[in-house]
């Protein structure tokens, strides 16, 4: 069974958008929120909480290049 996930958006007067992810840990923070943000358009700036970084240190490595994919991936 699928682990609940909680996102949370948040709208700023100036239409800025201001997503968390709670819930979840590692790279399902992304996943969980890469069509939402692919619609929504271009992301400014990404943030991440604590939980993002739990697991184990290759996880992490595994996160960051799959971040760095996915951002060389948006630039083209």
């Amino acid at each position: 069974m699928a682990e609940y996930q909680r996102i949370e958006y948040r709208l700023a007067k100036d239409g800025t958008i201001a997503e968390t992810v709670l819930n979840a840990t590692g790279i399902s923070c992304t996943e969980a929120t890469v069509a939402i943000e692919q619609a929504l358009g271009t992301v400014a700036s990404q943030e991440f909480l604590p939980a993002y970084f739990e697991g184990d240190e290759t996880s992490t490595v595994d996160i960051l290049q799959s971040l760095q994919q996915r951002d060389s991936e948006s630039v083209s």
